[in-house]
């Protein structure tokens, strides 16, 4: 975890801005900009929406992140958006994740992974790459022997991965032994924003406790033997904003887990509600926005339907700029108070 808490020191911003494109959230006009390059891509009619979208998503990923790698020090694609494409939404993804990275951002893939055994293992590879020393044999699905060549691909691009913690010890271990072995990091829900969470993390155990204070109770200790020079382990937690009180309680609870905390803006959270969830530095925690930045052109009252792609994709990053500015400052007075 050092990588991004110095990352975070350096732009004095503990905010990373989630890539999670809709079509409603990319311009219409910029969708449309690239009917006739895709058209002559595809094997089949049938291929077209899907390619000329998962196109779109990459030059909306990639104007956002020019217009804020100055400003924050992550971002945070969301892989389900780009799944939901198929193939050609797959390789925008990696994309976006590698250009994330040539701009010198850490890259926290959200794609929120849950199983045991050797699919762990193989979920794993979003932090180890595929190759020599990369951790499985994909012929025997035995730990891969280190031959002496240490050349790994690396096909995801990702600094950090969220993790299911549902399964157990059984599904968490191999993401752990991936990321310390890589120098990533692991990110494992905790106290998830959504509403109806409660419906599981809430419930009373035997002991007392909630299930969520008991999976924070894992989630330090499969930490425990990761932490690094800033005394947070490789191990991180998810915490939503919309549950201020509560993540309060977690942050004296975990001292060693590192935050990222969803839920800001869009969903409600804000910036005196996320300020209980670092440490008494000011550290510990990185909060996320997506729709309100990535569609703050909608609110700008700039937007024109008659407008150029090209002058759509400007609105795009002046308001995504705008709002990545906003927030940093509404954290640093509400953090670093």
């Amino acid at each position: 975890m050092d990588r991004l808490i110095e990352a975070i020191e350096n732009t004095q911003n503990p905010s990373v801005v989630g890539l999670d494109p809709t079509e409603a959230l990319v311009p219409p006009q910029v969708v449309a900009s690239f009917a006739d390059e895709v058209r002559d891509s595809v094997e089949t009619p049938e291929e077209l929406p899907a390619a000329q979208l998962a196109v779109a998503y990459f030059e909306f990923n990639r104007t956002i992140i020019d217009a804020v790698a100055d400003i924050v020090p992550a971002v945070k694609p969301q892989i389900a958006m780009y799944e939901a494409l198929g193939p050609a939404g797959v390789d925008v993804y990696t994309m976006t994740c590698e250009y994330a990275v040539q701009q010198g951002l850490y890259v926290l893939g959200d794609v929120k992974r849950g199983d045991i055994g050797s699919t762990a293992a193989a979920y794993a590879h979003h932090l180890s790459g595929v190759g020599a020393g990369a951790g499985v044999d994909a012929a025997t699905g035995d730990d891969a022997a280190d031959n002496g060549e240490s050349a790994v691909f690396d096909p995801w691009h990702e600094d950090a991965v969220t993790v299911n913690p549902y399964l157990g010890t059984d599904g968490i271990t191999p993401f752990v032994e991936a990321a310390t072995a890589a120098d990533k990091d692991i990110f494992v829900l905790v106290r998830t924003s959504n509403p109806s969470s409660s419906e599981l993390q809430m419930l009373d155990l035997a002991d007392g406790t909630k299930v969520y204070e008991h999976v924070a109770d894992l989630v330090e200790g499969w930490g425990a033997e990761t932490r690094g020079w800033h005394g947070y382990s490789r191990v991180g937690a998810v915490v939503g904003a919309t549950h201020p009180e509560e993540g309060r309680a977690l942050r004296a609870r975990m001292p060693h887990t590192f935050f990222l905390v969803p839920g800001y803006g869009a969903q409600g959270g804000t910036a005196q509600d996320v300020a209980g969830m670092f440490d008494e530095r000011g550290g510990g925690a990185i909060v996320n926005s997506s729709r309100g930045i990535i569609g703050a052109w909608r609110k700008s009252g700039k937007y024109d339907a008659s407008m150029s792609a090209d002058d759509a994709l400007d609105l795009v990053a002046e308001s995504a700029r705008q709002a990545a500015l906003d927030m940093r400052d509404a954290l640093r007075v509400a953090v670093y108070r």
